[in-house]
């Protein structure tokens, strides 16, 4: 049997749905400021709201509300609750 956890994007994370991040394939001044808004490995994550366009999208992390282009929370790998 396997017990491999898959990891999606952040990025493919329905609305209302919840998950844990697991990596961040961020690179320069983009990862720092992730990192600094709290978003690190096994931190829970909640999918919020998407713009009428689809993106941005917002997310709830550590009871703050964070917009991410599609484009950068494609590189956030989580694992869904």
């Amino acid at each position: 049997m396997n017990t491999a956890i898959t990891t999606i994007p952040l990025s493919t994370l329905g609305i209302g749905s919840a998950c844990q991040i697991v990596s961040l394939n961020l690179h320069g001044l983009l990862r720092r400021r992730i990192l600094d808004l709290g978003m690190v490995p096994g931190t829970s994550v909640q999918c919020i709201r998407k713009s009428p366009a689809g993106d941005p999208v917002a997310y709830m992390v550590r009871d703050t509300l964070i917009a991410l282009r599609s484009e950068d929370a494609s590189q956030i790998h989580v694992n869904p609750m």
